[in-house]
């Protein structure tokens, strides 16, 4: 037999980013805890428009945990209380009856609110335009097996790689830094011989936008790991952090 809950929902509500927001209280009743949290939100915007009430405005697409869009800050941590899980991902059988859930959209200067729990993370595109590509003409693929590269750090650039620039590294730094996410795709492309013509370049360019952008930097307090729904490590800070300080001294030497 399914079991149901009954749970409040302070949900962050605003206009735009020109208007003020506050939270509204609502109730979500008979949810079934076999449910995903974004299916709670889905009944919950059937009821308020049923009301008469405007719905809950939130971002989603797959739904599979792959594209990160989905992400909100449930209680202070973003992407909900479950480890290494995105917010479609995340279900309702984690929650109990009576529980009180404060709902709010990821906050940072860079990411501006759109509507309710959707932001702008447009910002993280910039910082792939700025040098999170290989720009070399390769023709066709090549054989997987033409250009060696040793075991170890092929596991080290897709563990890099798995990032899904969902921006709860943001939202969980008390500093709003993108360095996580920054370096991830500093780290996948610096590790594979493909990237390297362009290591000091796209390190530069990367790290200067992010500044540019209004992120801010690394303390070192270990959050975005922890809320990082594809654990990416900050070990990768220290290779972004190793490149940048490589790309200076080239820069400095020409």
């Amino acid at each position: 037999m399914t079991k149901t809950i009954n749970i409040t929902l302070k949900i962050w509500r605003q206009k735009s980013a020109q208007n003020k927001g506050e939270f509204e209280t609502c109730h979500a009743s008979h949810i079934s805890t076999d449910m995903s949290f974004l299916e709670m939100l889905d009944v919950v915007n059937e009821q308020l428009t049923l009301d008469g009430k405007e719905p809950i405005a939130f971002d989603s697409d797959c739904r599979e945990g792959i594209c990160g869009q989905c992400g909100a800050v449930v209680n202070g941590r973003p992407h909900g209380p479950e480890k290494a899980t995105t917010l479609c991902q995340l279900h309702m059988r984690h929650f109990k009856d009576g529980d009180v859930l404060a709902i709010e959209p990821f906050r940072a200067k860079a990411f501006k609110v759109v509507k309710d729990l959707i932001v702008d993370r447009s910002a993280l595109d910039q910082l792939i335009q700025a040098g999170g590509y290989v720009s070399t003409n390769t023709g066709g693929a090549p054989d997987a097996n033409s250009v060696p590269i040793p075991k170890d750090i092929a596991d080290k650039a897709m563990d890099a790689a798995a990032c899904i620039g969902c921006g709860a590294c943001v939202a969980a730094c008390p500093n709003a830094s993108a360095m996580l996410f920054t370096s991830a795709k500093i780290s996948h492309l610096a590790l594979l011989p493909q990237g390297k013509p362009e290591a000091a370049k796209r390190a530069m360019s990367m790290v200067c936008k992010m500044d540019e952008l209004g992120f801010g930097n690394c303390s070192n307090e270990r959050e975005c790991e922890a809320e990082c729904p594809k654990e990416i490590s900050i070990v990768n800070i220290a290779r972004m952090n190793r490149e940048f300080f490589k790309s200076a001294l080239l820069s400095a030497v020409m």
